[in-house]
């Protein structure tokens, strides 16, 4: 099942190790299947504050997105980015194909005794 790595980053300024960790990161995430769905992208807010942007990774599973965010070789670019721009980063499956989000509701509702 496919895999995503999002980002909620707040960049301050853009910088040296900045544009760094963005030229390199791509050769990190090839080996493990990974590619952008989100980059770069102005963000429209219909909810809430939300400051900063988003990124968005595509894995082939979540066992390959974590193998990509422990590699020595992203960990190593890494501080490029975190020691310059504020966020969180998360790791999550996506639904398997045919999902219905009526059968979850009906799951919860019955759990909850609702």
């Amino acid at each position: 099942m496919t895999a995503y790595a999002i980002a909620h980053i707040r960049p301050e300024t853009m910088n040296e190790d900045v544009l760094r960790y963005i030229e390199e990161i791509q050769s990190t995430m090839t080996p493990f299947g990974g590619r952008f769905l989100v980059h770069g992208a102005e963000v429209e807010v219909l909810e809430g504050p939300f400051p900063g942007t988003v990124v968005m990774v595509g894995f082939p599973d979540i066992e390959q997105a974590r193998a990509w965010y422990a590699w020595p070789a992203y960990q190593a670019i890494l501080p490029l980015r975190t020691d310059h721009m504020a966020g969180e980063v998360i790791l999550v499956e996506g639904v398997p194909a045919g999902y219905d989000a009526a059968k979850t509701a009906a799951r919860l509702r019955e759990a909850a005794g609702l």
